[in-house]
């Protein structure tokens, strides 16, 4: 395509806070930054001077100390900040007022506020119950709990104490739940009575219940009451109260902050799972800060007093970034529920009602919506929405035309690409730069991100491994019980030494961006030539007949033959014909090596909690090897369907 979809105005662009961070960085830089190229050089060159400004701009609340930046040429090993002292709740929490802190939305059900004094009078509750518990510094504090405000109420309670923070969503199974937090014993365990989806309520006390059973660790249950049942579910259980019933005693008061190191434990995530127990990843409260700050702020365009959405449970990395929103002043609007009940226009009904300016969900969301025949930009207003941000998947070609043809032509469309291993982005918006279909727009300020190819060697407008050859400071603290740092270091430095290889299979794009092809375990490798599943997704999920598609290699005859499993559209058949036009559309659309050798359609494709397809599940199940943790999955029995699969015997 040889015109942007979009390009902001010079006096959009004089509104950003990028614009007036560049300004700082010049004087700072005693030099004259015209472009976002040469900014990006500058803040990989000079990452002391870059994070030291991003500190400032962003105003993070806390003490700074005299090093910017210690053993900065080890990864890992490089330290930031290591004399600051700060708090994560504090910078969160800075904020005061009656203005909207929170707006809670549960599907149909509920719609609740929360102002900025109410955060904080809910935090100082909490954070003197977490402490009559006896949570000190260092204790982990879990929840399995909705996207809902006791969950943001919770983590900067457990943040304000130098407690670790972990979450996850309530749909997980028991198992699921026991494999995540049985690993890192919580002495807190926050979980809802049940919760709504798609209209339907889903009590999930009988779950908490055996986990607890299971779970000796905890000191204290505490049950949110989303259904009405919380406290006579409670009394059934050991150790166990009401939210409401434990906080009765306390008055709300000034929240008191302890500033720790810039590395101290904040949260605790983990890695999707699907191939064995999930990895857990502890990230430091000064990274994750300062990175957010800057993702918001510099790449988002969030301003004080914005509002601010993203589509997102409480198991995946998406809701700790919007969390951390709240530092830049901005209001969180929560979601917790389907997207598509009782219809697929419910977050465009939210977005208008509470004026929405930055609106975040996933690729699959927004190809789901292409496929309904559902065109928000003729039954909403949407004129408050700045910023249409995807992640979760490569956003394809089809999917940047719809946004700008079928949900706002006027919109800075931020596709995103990072992950849970670094709480946030490797590749991401630029609210000052063009949007081109398909491409990423740019590599995020301080990341010195590249694509190598095998011999380690940058290659541009070819495909290779995303990498990023110096230190940052959202990289992990650790994994949990990883003591000398092996399962660390194997997960990413095993490739290139002293360089983070993320398992992206990336290609920097004609116009400076960047396109993910999909992940690098998952790349297929007929005839010895790397093919990324995306290139595929992108030509077969344009056809109509095709709901969803999933593809793998499979060992074949001495080679890797391409097999392509496609869920129909209702009423239709794969025939003959069908076969005939998705082996053309591949073939034109990509190349004769993308070909599948088979077609098969399937009832359904399974998928992880966040919604991500699985594809070395399924590569596992083909053949003939269990998966070894299917509880990481939303939908488990799907990949029966792939089971001893006689087309594949041929």
């Amino acid at each position: 395509m040889t015109t942007a979809l979009w390009t902001p105005t010079s006096a959009n662009v004089a509104k950003t806070p990028l614009a007036a961070f560049m300004v700082k960085a010049s004087v700072r830089a005693d030099t004259s930054f015209s472009s976002y190229a040469e900014l990006h050089r500058w803040s990989v060159d000079r990452r002391d001077e870059f994070w030291n400004l991003v500190w400032d701009f962003c105003g993070v609340v806390g003490d700074k100390g005299e090093r910017l930046l210690a053993d900065g040429d080890r990864m890992p090993g490089a330290a930031f900040f290591p004399d600051a002292r700060l708090n994560f709740a504090e910078n969160l929490l800075r904020k005061r007022g009656s203005s909207d802190a929170i707006v809670f939305k549960g599907e149909d059900k509920v719609l609740r506020r929360l102002s900025w004094d109410d955060l904080h009078a809910f935090v100082s509750r909490l954070q003197q119950l977490f402490a009559a518990l006896g949570v000190k510094k260092g204790d982990r504090v879990a929840a399995m709990m909705p996207n809902m405000p006791e969950a943001v109420a919770g983590m900067l309670a457990a943040a304000s104490l130098g407690a670790i923070w972990s979450s996850c969503s309530p749909d997980f199974g028991e198992q699921g739940v026991l494999d995540r937090f049985g690993q890192i014993e919580p002495v807190v365990f926050l979980a809802p009575d049940g919760y709504w989806y798609a209209g339907k309520q889903n009590d999930v006390t009988a779950k908490v219940q055996t986990i607890l059973a299971k779970m000796p660790s905890v000191r204290q249950a505490i049950l949110v009451d989303y259904l009405g049942t919380a406290r006579q579910a409670a009394s059934a259980m050991p150790n166990a109260v009401a939210l409401d019933d434990a906080l009765a005693r306390f008055e709300a008061k000034d929240v008191t902050f302890e500033r720790l190191p810039f590395n101290h434990p904040l949260v605790i995530l983990f890695s999707s799972g699907t191939t064995g127990i999930p990895k857990c990843i502890v990230h430091g409260a000064g990274g994750t800060l300062l990175q957010h700050m800057k993702e918001h702020q510099l790449h988002g365009g969030i301003k004080d007093g914005d509002r601010l959405f993203y589509f997102t449970t409480c198991g995946w990395m998406m809701w700790n970034w919007l969390v951390s929103g709240l530092a830049t002043g901005a209001t969180l609007l929560l979601y917790d529920g389907s997207p598509f009940h009782p219809n697929g226009n419910i977050l465009f009904d939210y977005a208008d009602a509470e004026k929405m300016t930055y609106f975040g969900t996933s690729a699959k969301f927004i190809d789901t919506l292409r496929k309904s025949g559902l065109r928000p930009i003729d039954s909403h207003d949407l004129s408050t929405v700045r910023t249409i941000s995807s992640t979760g998947s490569p956003l394809s070609p089809e999917g940047f035309a719809f946004v700008y043809s079928g949900v706002r032509k006027d919109v800075h469309l931020a596709s995103i690409s990072g992950g849970t291993d670094i709480v946030s982005c490797f590749v991401l918006g630029v609210p000052t730069e063009p949007v081109w279909s398909g491409e990423i727009q740019a590599a995020g300020l301080g990341m010195a991100v590249d694509v190598w190819d095998d011999e380690a060697k940058p290659v541009r407008q070819q495909k290779g491994e995303l990498v990023c050859t110096r230190a940052f400071p959202s990289m992990p603290v650790a994994f949990w019980n990883d003591a000398a740092g092996k399962k660390y270091h194997a997960a990413y430095f095993e490739r290139f030494d002293n360089v983070w290889c993320h398992g992206d299979f990336a290609e920097w794009a004609a116009h400076g961006g960047m396109i993910i092809h999909g992940r690098s375990d998952a790349t297929l490798n007929p005839g010895g030539v790397r093919i990324g599943t995306a290139e595929i997704y992108n030509q077969v999920e344009q056809m109509p007949e095709i709901s969803e598609a999933l593809c793998i290699g499979q060992d074949f005859e001495d080679d890797v033959r391409v097999l392509l499993f496609v869920r129909l559209a209702s009423g239709v058949s794969l025939d003959e014909d069908l076969e005939k036009r998705i082996r053309q559309k591949i073939r034109t659309g990509c190349s004769p090596r993308h070909v599948p050798a088979k077609i098969v359609a399937v009832a359904d494709i399974p998928r992880t909690k966040s919604g991500k397809i699985t594809e070395l599940a399924v590569r596992d199940i083909v053949h003939g090897r269990e998966v070894k943790n299917k509880e990481a999955l939303a939908n488990p029995q799907a990949l029966e369907l792939f089971r001893d699969l006689e087309a594949l015997r041929l």
